[in-house]
């Protein structure tokens, strides 16, 4: 293999971390904003120390799906253009919840009165679920093909479909997937953070949440085999199998440091680490298709007919391997500093 061919699957890889990333920083802001109604319900001094908890983070953690947007339009434009296009009004509700969220994070604490704070906390709650629903939701279809099909006389990739297409049972209980998902981990962030009854019934929340988690995980896995072609990656080529056992272990880790050694640092380890390895699975699993078709072969949307030129690849991978790591290590260095362990009656 030469670097001209080489060079698509490296972003193709990158694009995936980055979307795992995303998940593992903000899946912990979602999964915290989801519990504030009911784990903060008896106390507004619960509630507050809840957005403290993510309060320095939130912003910075959605920089990453800017950032995996961006790879999206500069490594593989096509298939930005056929994503964003196909999936626009999902995206779109994302983008509204994203801007809810953060908007009204922004304005509960500027008038002391409960009743109107209440009313943000569940507005944050409910963009929160509706976002991870949606992104669960636009990686199940992703996994399961697109309604694509290419058009030859336009030389372009067509969606033959609409929205009701996308609510599929399988796609929509990857919705249900991630957010238990990111129930459990911002539950296990959350009692790693604070002091007192509210880290008590947070760590509660997360062994009762953790079970039907992972009830759902091995549904889906199953499922995923009858209606997704992610598996014959896997099959072809053995070693790889190694990804998805892996994911499997981290997730149950995660659970036995949560029962039986009472680690919640280790079992949030473990979560991030399941996380990330989740996403890589399923990415892997579509090579090399960025965007796969359920209609026809020549439907699928490959990282050789999506990605840019070769000198466009080359330098984004040069600032990439400059940049990304100092963003890592910057948020690594901020979490130090700020993530003190916070009581809910300070």
């Amino acid at each position: 293999m030469d670097w001209q061919s080489i060079l698509p699957a490296v972003w193709f890889v990158v694009w995936g971390v980055l979307w795992g990333i995303y998940f593992v920083l903000d899946g912990y802001d979602l999964g915290i904003a989801m519990w504030v109604p009911l784990l903060g319900a008896s106390s507004e001094k619960e509630r507050a120390t809840m957005h403290q908890v993510t309060g320095p983070f939130w912003d910075g953690n959605e920089v990453w799906l800017i950032t995996a947007g961006g790879v999206t339009f500069a490594a593989f434009p096509l298939a930005y253009a056929v994503l964003f296009s196909s999936l626009y009004s999902p995206l779109m509700i994302l983008l509204y919840c994203l801007i809810l969220r953060g908007v009204c994070s922004e304005l509960r604490f500027q008038w002391d009165n409960i009743t109107y704070r209440m009313v943000c906390d569940g507005l944050i709650a409910l963009s929160s679920l509706v976002a991870a629903v949606l992104l669960g939701v636009a990686f199940s279809n992703l996994f399961r093909g697109l309604p694509l099909e290419f058009d030859a006389g336009q030389n372009f990739f067509m969606f033959q479909g609409n929205i009701l297409n996308l609510l599929h049972p399988y796609c929509l209980l990857g919705g249900v997937l991630f957010v238990l998902m990111f129930l459990v981990h911002g539950a296990l962030y959350l009692c790693w953070r604070v002091e007192g009854d509210l880290k008590n019934k947070a760590f509660y929340m997360a062994t009762m949440t953790w079970p039907v988690f992972m009830l759902v995980f091995l549904v889906y896995v199953a499922l995923t085999f009858t209606f997704a072609g992610l598996y014959v990656n896997y099959l072809s080529v053995p070693p790889l199998l190694a990804l998805p056992l892996l994911c499997a272990v981290l997730f149950i880790l995660s659970g036995f440091e949560l029962y039986k050694k009472k680690n919640v640092a280790r079992s949030l380890l473990f979560s991030c680490g399941g996380i990330l390895t989740l996403t890589l699975t399923g990415v892997i699993g579509m090579y090399p298709n960025v965007i796969p078709s359920r209609l026809s072969e020549a439907g699928n949307l490959t990282i050789g007919t999506a990605a840019s030129s070769t000198l466009t690849l080359t330098i984004m991978l040069v600032v990439a391997l400059i940049c990304v790591p100092l963003v890592i290590y910057y948020q690594i260095w901020a979490h130090k500093k700020m993530a003190v362990t916070i009581k809910a009656d300070y």
